[in-house]
């Protein structure tokens, strides 16, 4: 066995096992370290494939940028009473079914709606043809990465941004109103 596949499969024993502690862990702050170590080894496996930029990416956005943010929610709100408030009740029980339900729904119809529009790019459209061309041009990948996101999709990519910033202010909001772990007086 080669060192590559050693190297492999050691690293998908690694992720695995910490994907699994994420759900398994009854102590939230575990659970976040865990995913710290998922999204790690994650970036470890894409180093692996000689894709660095996705290495470096997952790195910067999701362990350092959003893993912060986790890290930094879990630690505002009073999880014993959120435990509490979540675990009972039968109505609240009806509405966890019927988001699963709903979720499951949404999942299947993107799905579906994929696998239409990938069947249509390969058929022959302007898109296919665009990216067969800057293709063969020998373009490298990165930079027609970019210029896919930060010319041709730039409203899109902002109101991520936008969004991501309306989330983290009503995180912070929330945790002031009455009743939070960091209430005013």
């Amino acid at each position: 066995m080669s060192m590559d596949a050693v190297l492999f499969w050691f690293l998908s024993i690694v992720v695995i096992g910490a994907g699994l502690s994420v759900v398994l862990m009854s102590n939230p702050i575990y659970s976040a370290l865990s995913l710290v170590m998922t999204m790690v080894g994650v970036a470890a496996l894409f180093a692996t494939l000689n894709a660095y930029f996705l290495a470096g990416v997952q790195l910067i956005v999701y362990t350092g940028a959003v893993m912060v943010l986790f890290v930094m929610v879990l630690m505002l709100f009073d999880l014993k009473r959120e435990l509490q408030a979540f675990s009972r009740g039968k109505i609240t029980g009806f509405f966890k079914i019927a988001g699963v339900g709903v979720l499951a729904g949404l999942l299947v119809g993107v799905i579906t709606f994929t696998t239409q529009k990938t069947s249509l790019i390969a058929e022959g459209s302007p898109l296919a043809a665009d990216i067969a061309a800057q293709a063969a041009s020998g373009a490298d990948n990165t930079k027609i990465l970019s210029e896919n996101l930060f010319l041709k999709n730039i409203l899109g990519f902002e109101l991520l941004g936008v969004l991501l910033l309306v989330i983290a202010i009503g995180v912070v909001a929330l945790s002031r109103s009455k009743g939070g772990t960091h209430a005013r007086d």
